[in-house]
C-alpha cells in the first residue's frame, strides 16, 4: 500500500472531524480524524486488521498462570512438608506469608523500573528471577531455608501484575481493558487451579520438592517465547496499521491522561487520594483472597476431613470455576462503557457486586455438608474473580499520565500484597490460640469483601471521557516513548 502524506494543520487549524458509530460516551460523538498517527512503516490503516494485541496478553496471561503456580504451590506442599519438618500451625502461617514480604516491599520499585525500562526489559528479568528461587526450594532443610527461598521469589515476582497492566495499557484501547484485563488475570485461577493437582501428582511421584524443580523449569522456557514474541505496538512487525489505528482510537479520550509523555512526581503520587483509595481497596479485598492462596488446602484436609485423594479431586473446583468469572467481570464491564454508561459505573458494578457476594464465604464454617461448603467456597472464590478484571484496569483509568500507569499499578498491587501478607499470620495465630477453629478467619475474610465493596463504590472515582475538538496533528516519529 502506497504511504499516505498528510499536511500538519499547526496549533491553530481546527482539525476535520468525522463521525464514530457506537463509540461511547455517545452514539455519534466526533474524534479528530488524524487522531492517531501512522504507523512506523508510514503505512495507513487497512481494512484487514491483525489480531497481535491478544497474543501479547495471551502471553501475559502465562506470565501470571506460572507465577501462581510457583506462590501457590507451597500452600499444597505444606500438609507435607510440616510433617518432616515439624512445622506448628503459627509458623506455617510465618512460611506461608514469607513470600508476600519481599512481594509487597518490591511492588512500588517494580512499578517505577516498568516505567523506566518498560516490560519487555523488566518482566523476563522478574520471570527468570523468580524460577531459579523456585527451584532452589528444592534443597530446603528446614524453616529458615524456606523463608529465605521464598523471600527471593516475592522479589522475582513483584512485577509481574504491574507489568500486565503496563502491558495492556499500551496494547488496548481504553474500551477492551477490561476484558483484556480479565484475559491476563485468567492465569492466578489457572494457576492455583492447576497446582493442586500438579503438585499433588508430583508430589506423589517424586516427593513434594520434584514439583518446585518442573515449576522452576516452566518460567525459564517461559522466558524464550516472550523474548521472541514482545515488542511495543509501534515497534512490532506483526501489527498491521490498522491494529494500531485501533489500539490509539480512544488514547487520549480520558480526562487523566497528559500529552508529551510528561513524568508525574513521586510527591504527586503521594498526595493523590486516587492513589491511596486504589491501594486501601485492594488491601481489604486481599485479606479475603489470600485464604485461598494459603489455608484452604489445610483448612479442607485439616478441619473438613477431606483425604488427599479428596481435595486432589475436588480441591481445584473454586478457582476453575473463578477463570470464567475473571472473564465475564472484564466482558460486563466493557459491555457497560460500551453502551454508554459512564466508566465510574461501568467498572464499579462488577466490582462492588462481585465483592458484596463474595463475603457469602462468612456462612462457611456453619456449614455441615461438605457438599454445600464447596458450593459456598465456589460462590465466594467465582465473586471474588468477578471483581477483578475491572479492578485492574483502574490503574489507567485513574492515572494522571500514561508514563506513571506501572507506579499506580504498583501502589495498587502494593495493597494487595500487604493483605495478602496479614492474612495468613493473622489467620495461623487465630488457629493457634481458638484450638485450630476457622470461625474467625472466614468471618473476618467475609468481613473484608464488605470494606472493600464500601471503598470502592465511595472512595474511588474513574474520571469520565473527553474528547479534545481541537487536537493538534502529532508524527508518530515525534511521539514520545517509553524505552522498552
Amino acid at each position: 500500500m502506497r504511504p499516505v502524506h498528510r499536511q500538519d494543520p499547526g496549533p491553530r487549524q481546527r482539525v476535520p472531524m468525522l463521525p464514530l458509530r457506537g463509540a461511547y460516551p455517545t452514539p455519534g460523538a466526533m474524534v479528530p480524524l488524524f487522531s492517531v498517527p501512522l504507523s512506523k512503516t508510514g503505512r495507513s490503516p487497512s481494512r484487514q486488521r491483525s489480531s497481535m494485541r491478544w497474543t501479547i496478553v495471551g502471553f501475559s496471561a502465562l506470565g501470571l498462570t506460572i507465577a501462581y503456580l510457583d506462590r501457590a504451590a507451597l500452600s499444597v506442599a505444606m500438609p507435607h512438608m510440616s510433617k518432616e519438618f515439624h512445622i506448628s500451625s503459627a509458623m506455617q502461617g510465618v512460611m506461608l506469608s514469607a513470600f508476600f514480604w519481599t512481594y509487597a516491599l518490591f511492588q512500588i520499585p517494580s512499578g517505577w523500573l516498568l516505567d523506566r525500562f518498560g516490560p519487555r526489559v523488566i518482566y523476563p528479568i522478574a520471570v527468570g528471577w523468580w524460577s531459579i528461587w523456585t527451584a532452589l526450594m528444592a534443597f530446603a532443610r528446614g524453616i529458615g531455608s524456606v523463608i529465605v527461598f521464598r523471600l527471593g521469589l516475592g522479589i522475582g515476582e513483584a512485577p509481574v501484575q504491574p507489568a500486565n497492566i503496563k502491558v495492556v495499557s499500551r496494547w488496548f484501547p481504553r474500551k477492551e481493558r477490561a476484558f483484556a484485563s480479565s484475559l491476563f488475570d485468567m492465569g492466578q485461577q489457572i494457576g492455583t487451579t492447576l497446582s493442586i493437582p500438579v503438585v499433588t501428582a508430583l508430589t506423589l511421584f517424586g516427593g513434594w520438592r520434584l514439583s518446585f524443580v518442573v515449576i522452576g523449569v516452566a518460567g525459564l522456557l517461559w522466558l524464550v517465547g516472550w523474548a521472541a514474541v514482545y515488542r511495543d505496538p509501534e515497534e512490532h512487525p506483526r501489527v498491521s496499521a490498522a491494529e494500531l489505528a485501533h489500539i490509539r482510537s480512544d488514547r487520549g479520550a480520558t480526562a487523566a491522561t497528559t500529552s508529551g509523555g510528561t513524568e508525574v512526581p513521586w510527591r504527586d503520587l503521594l498526595s493523590d487520594p486516587q492513589v491511596w483509595a486504589l491501594t486501601t481497596g485492594y488491601v481489604f479485598r486481599s485479606l479475603a483472597g489470600a485464604f485461598f492462596l494459603t489455608w484452604y488446602p489445610s483448612y479442607l484436609l485439616d478441619d473438613r476431613g477431606f483425604s488427599e485423594a479428596d481435595f486432589g479431586m475436588v480441591g481445584w473446583i473454586p478457582s476453575l470455576i473463578a477463570i470464567g468469572s475473571t472473564v465475564l467481570g472484564g466482558i460486563v464491564s466493557d459491555r457497560l462503557l460500551a453502551s454508554g454508561r459512564s466508566p465510574n459505573l461501568a467498572r464499579k458494578i462488577p466490582i462492588v457486586s462481585g465483592l458484596g457476594l463474595s463475603a457469602c464465604i462468612g456462612f462457611a464454617p456453619f456449614i455441615e455438608s461438605n457438599l454445600m461448603l464447596m458450593i459456598v467456597l465456589t460462590v465466594s472464590s467465582a465473586a471474588h474473580s468477578f471483581a477483578g478484571a475491572a479492578i485492574l484496569s483502574l490503574p489507567a483509568e485513574v492515572a494522571r499520565s500514561s508514563e506513571c500507569v506501572g507506579a499506580v499499578a504498583g501502589f495498587q498491587n502494593f495493597g494487595s500484597q500487604v493483605g495478602n501478607l496479614l492474612s495468613p499470620i493473622a489467620i495461623g495465630l487465630f488457629l493457634a490460640s481458638s484450638n485450630g477453629s476457622y470461625v474467625g478467619p472466614l468471618l473476618g475474610a467475609a468481613a473484608s469483601c464488605l470494606i472493600s465493596a464500601a471503598i470502592y463504590l465511595f472512595w474511588v472515582r474513574v474520571k469520565p471521557v473527553t474528547l479534545q475538538q481541537d487536537l493538534p496533528v502529532e508524527p508518530a516519529e515525534n511521539r514520545e516513548r517509553t524505552t522498552s
